[in-house]
């Protein structure tokens, strides 16, 4: 289901106004106000253009096409509990489905998926667990965990980067947590397999690669975009949330170019060249079918779900929303949908198989230039990291 949902800011506004102002907008409620399938926001907004944006608009398509009642809450605040009030408010509201887009999620689905045994939770990048360092994960036959295999559309990232003549890249990750190393281990190895094709020398790519620790727009992510960029990056891997809008502001200034993550932010800043996307609205989408229309919710209950290339869970942009006849490379100067389709076929067939991760002696998660060099078995792209 490539790219299902060619729905953009119009389709999520429209839903947000039809309840007016206001945490919390909906559709179609039923005769007595209840409202079938939720979703819960985490610290961001519905419009964010990352994870819940993208996954409102999973639910927006499946519940309007199968004319299902459909709402969204914003807890009041960013905290296991906030999060738990929220579902509560939604099953109080009467939600059979509640999805929960990323990791923050974890520990309030945990909780939730025992207190609420018959409402089904779609968790998202994430697995539940208790709120326990280390604890394994603890999936109740309710709960359908998604995650994505972020390693391939950093590699596709990268590759395009290196394609289209660029030998100068950054990475900007927020935390080390899973899901960002395994985007930037990808984009290095993007990056050394076009490398490697071109036929460049040894060394002959360079990737400055950091981690900022949050996952903020802040003037100091700012300044080290701006410093990366002076220091000769033509692109910056912006992998981290809000992050990108610190790297995508740099960029403006510098006349520099920004790879988006998770969705298609090209509608951010005309300095996005492409983005490493997870197709959140359409795992959501297959999920959902899976109880409403398939009967086939027991493919993913209980258990952690992949979406990869091979189900068309990962990718980069081939539309732009509102326009079919435009081009979603027309910002690379030679990487074009062919050149897109060729490498994408690779890993949809299994011949290449980037990794997703590596043995970091640092607590923190950051690797060390020997570290990614080594396990990446990276010879065309040297990396330094700050």
């Amino acid at each position: 289901m490539k790219r299902i949902l060619a729905i953009g800011m119009a389709l999520v506004m429209s839903a947000v106004m039809f309840t007016g102002c206001g945490a919390n907008a909906g559709t179609g409620s039923d005769n007595n106000g209840k409202f079938e399938i939720a979703l819960i926001t985490d610290k961001g907004n519905i419009d964010d253009k990352n994870f819940n944006q993208g996954s409102w608009e999973g639910v927006v398509k499946f519940a309007d096409e199968n004319k299902i009642t459909h709402k969204y809450y914003k807890p009041e605040e960013a905290s296991d509990a906030g999060y738990l009030a929220a579902i509560d408010l939604a099953v109080t509201g009467g939600a059979k489905t509640i999805v929960t887009p990323g990791f923050l999620f974890e520990v309030p689905v945990y909780e939730a998926q025992t207190k609420y045994p018959d409402v089904k939770f779609i968790l998202l990048d994430g697995v539940p667990h208790k709120a326990e360092d280390g604890a394994p994960p603890d999936i109740k036959s309710n709960v359908a965990s998604v995650k994505y295999a972020e390693q391939e559309p950093g590699y596709l990232a990268g590759y395009a980067a290196i394609t289209d003549g660029m030998t100068k890249l950054g990475f900007m990750g927020g935390m080390a947590v899973p899901a960002v190393q395994a985007y930037g281990y990808g984009f290095l190895q993007g990056a050394e397999a076009a490398a490697a094709k071109l036929g460049l020398g040894d060394g002959s790519v360079s990737v400055i690669y950091h981690y900022t620790g949050d996952f903020a727009e802040t003037d100091t992510n700012k300044a080290t975009a701006k410093t990366m960029y002076q220091e000769g990056s033509e692109v910056i891997f912006a992998c981290g949330g809000s992050v990108g809008k610190s790297v995508m502001s740099a960029a403006k200034e510098a006349g520099k170019k920004v790879i988006g993550v998770d969705i298609d932010q090209r509608y951010d800043s005309d300095t996005v060249i492409t983005s490493a996307m997870k197709e959140l609205g359409g795992s959501v989408y297959h999920v959902l079918a899976s109880i409403y229309k398939d009967n086939k919710w027991d493919t993913y209950a209980g258990k952690t779900t992949i979406f990869d290339s091979k189900n068309d869970g990962i990718g980069l942009p081939t539309t732009v929303i509102g326009d079919e006849k435009a081009d979603a490379f027309d910002r690379f100067k030679s990487f074009k949908k062919a050149d897109y389709e060729a490498v994408l076929a690779t890993l949809k067939d299994g011949s290449v198989k980037p990794i997703n991760t590596i043995n970091v002696a640092a607590k923190t998660g950051y690797a060390t230039a020997d570290e990614l060099t080594s396990q990446l078995n990276l010879k065309k792209v040297k990396v330094t990291v700050r």
